[in-house]
């Protein structure tokens, strides 16, 4: 069921789940072969959250969200999702998050029950029913038309092999293309179609005139960029130089208090090769400039911007890589306790990825002189 949870929340950035999962597994096991070695526990010593207690879905608290999710789990009713969702604006980059944890939501309950060996053959499927019942009871709620379209993205990427695929997929953009027309001015029709248009092999020219539909209503939109930048990345339709070309332009002309300048760190990390053998990789111009602009995003963004703990996540992975252990620990004390994000969910276990990394930035900290307190140890 972990790769099912794995599979959800690597969706959120449009389904980037197929190459690099197992090349970044690979690493990460080659690099925790280092250590830890005897420090201080970072749960007692650190006051981080239990490994069993960290949660896999969100990058960050969402109290709102979460209590939609609970009162779904306990009622099966679709309203409190549809009320989430009618509070929050079409602009606001938390809906797009929101659609994306409540349509994997669905799709989750959904698969453990078509896994489930003790379900009765043929018995009438109640997993996700609400979804369904939202749908059925009110045609015309845009936040059910974005949820069924994240919804069937989800499902055709359970299985990328599948001769549904592209069926599913086909049918996604006709729901898209029906949440468009309900909510006109929003982006999150468009967004979810980004992925639709990648996983259906949309010629260049297409995926840039549906590119910008999305940049016209939310040019801005952190989201719809990490959505976007695949498709011109190396393993889908692009190039490393592309991709790059790509991050770098919408980091320079961002505004202040966008994300966008943390944009080029995710298009190096997509770009990593599969294997190191160069001594002081993460310590190089390129990523070091990638590494500062994610820094200066956060800085200039403001703290609750919703898209900032899938920025420290990653910048979490890429400080403990470079050494940077002193830093990699405050961007852990803002994000601990959530790790719905890349790059973890690239791996089996999110949350034994993430504690892993936390463990060695514990590790590198007390081996330079850090204390559990924050300070350096006196000479």
């Amino acid at each position: 069921m972990d790769a099912l949870l794995v599979l959800f929340a690597a969706a959120a950035f449009g389904g980037v789940v197929l190459l690099p999962w197992l090349r970044r597994r690979r690493a990460a096991q080659q690099f925790r072969l280092q250590g830890p070695p005897q420090v201080s526990d970072p749960v007692a010593g650190y006051g981080f959250v239990p490994l069993d207690a960290l949660d896999v879905r969100l990058p960050g608290p969402d109290e709102e969200l979460e209590h939609a999710l609970a009162e779904i789990r306990r009622t099966h009713d679709w309203r409190p999702a549809a009320a989430l969702l009618r509070a929050t604006p079409e602009d606001d980059e938390r809906r797009w998050q929101r659609v994306q944890t409540l349509a994997g939501a669905a799709a989750f309950d959904l698969a453990r029950e078509r896994d489930d060996p003790d379900a009765a053959s043929g018995a009438p499927r109640s997993g996700g029913v609400w979804l369904r019942r939202w749908r059925l009871e009110a045609p015309k709620d845009a936040g059910g038309a974005q949820t069924h379209a994240q919804f069937l993205v989800l499902q055709a990427l359970r299985d990328p092999g599948s001769e549904d695929f592209r069926m599913i997929l086909e049918e996604a953009r006709t729901v898209c293309g029906e949440a468009a027309l309900l909510a006109p001015g929003s982006p999150v029709p468009y967004v979810i179609e980004l992925a639709v248009a990648r996983g259906l092999h949309d010629r260049p020219a297409d995926y840039a005139e549906l590119w910008e539909k999305v940049a016209r209503r939310a040019p801005h939109h952190m989201g719809a960029h990490l959505a976007a930048l695949p498709y011109w990345s190396q393993k889908w339709h692009g190039s490393r130089e592309e991709a790059e070309a790509f991050a770098e332009r919408a980091a320079s002309g961002a505004p202040t208090g966008t994300l966008l300048p943390a944009l080029p760190l995710f298009a190096v990390y997509e770009h990593l090769p599969e294997a190191n053998m160069v001594r002081g990789l993460y310590r190089s111009a390129v990523i070091e400039r990638a590494i500062e602009g994610a820094h200066y995003a956060l800085r200039e963004a403001p703290a609750d911007h919703p898209m900032a703990p899938h920025v420290r996540h990653l910048l979490i992975w890429f400080l403990v890589r470079a050494e940077r252990y002193g830093e990699a620990l405050e961007q852990l004390r803002e994000v601990d306790g959530h790790v719905g994000a890349v790059p973890w969910s690239y791996g089996h276990s999110p949350a034994a990825e993430y504690a892993a990394y936390r463990a060695l930035a514990v590790a590198g900290w007390e081996r330079s002189g850090g204390t559990a307190t924050g300070g350096i140890r006196p000479e």
